[in-house]
């Protein structure tokens, strides 16, 4: 018999629990791992083709075609869709200034990209801070359960406590192997996003200076 078919037989239902809890835990990292690692690296591409292209048109109209071909995420589309728009009249969100209107939106819309790129950060950090004391718990709970059936026997050697023990410990690895990588990725997602956040709120100002500017808002009338 394995060692891990005796520990699974041995252990009782809360360290049954802690192990099936780990392993959820540890498919959904890597989950997220994988989904935010395709969906950073398309944006990340997305972005360094699309604001060139659009600075590169010759209208707003065509500029708006090229993010519609490049902006596979729908980062971009927003941000423009928001600077063009006109509010309704009558309206909170038509009083004050323009340009504090334009601003609103153009937040707005960053914020929105923005939670989508950093979708899936916080399930990473919960998993990184939480799994080694899941493992802990299930090595405590363990060790405990070990040594009560040892003692209910009538007989303690260290050889019937060593076999127990050693299994135990597995859970505080099992914890660490979880961990470990959701640390990692969290923190190279984190930089990812923030060079991201950092490219689309370069093109929001860009935007809210073309609207805002001189002429700007008769060049882009037609376009919105």
């Amino acid at each position: 018999m394995g060692g891990f078919e005796h520990f699974w037989i041995e252990a009782d239902a809360v360290t049954r629990a802690v192990a099936l809890l780990l392993l959820a835990m540890s498919v959904s990292a890597w989950v997220v791992i994988f989904w935010k690692g395709w969906l950073l690296r398309r944006a990340r591409i997305d972005i360094e083709r699309a604001v060139p292209a659009f600075w590169a048109a010759g209208s707003v109209v065509d500029g708006r075609q090229r993010l519609a071909g490049l902006d596979r995420e729908g980062l971009l589309s927003p941000l423009l869709d928001a600077a063009l728009r006109t509010p309704a009249a009558g309206t909170l969100a038509s009083s004050g200034h323009l340009e504090s209107q334009l601003t609103r939106r153009l937040r707005d819309a960053l914020h929105a990209s923005l939670r989508h790129l950093q979708f899936g950060q916080v399930l990473l950090a919960s998993i990184g801070s939480t799994a080694p004391f899941v493992g802990l718990f299930g090595t405590v709970w363990g060790i405990y359960h070990a040594l009560v059936t040892i003692a209910s026997e009538g007989q303690i050697t260290i050889e019937k406590i060593a076999g127990p023990v050693g299994e135990a410990l597995i859970m505080t690895a099992a914890g660490l192997a979880v961990a470990i990588p959701a640390v990692l990725a969290y923190n190279v997602f984190g930089k990812l996003v923030g060079g991201c956040e950092a490219e689309l709120e370069g093109y929001a100002h860009d935007l809210r200076e073309m609207v805002a500017g001189p002429g700007g808002r008769d060049s882009t009338t037609e376009a919105a």
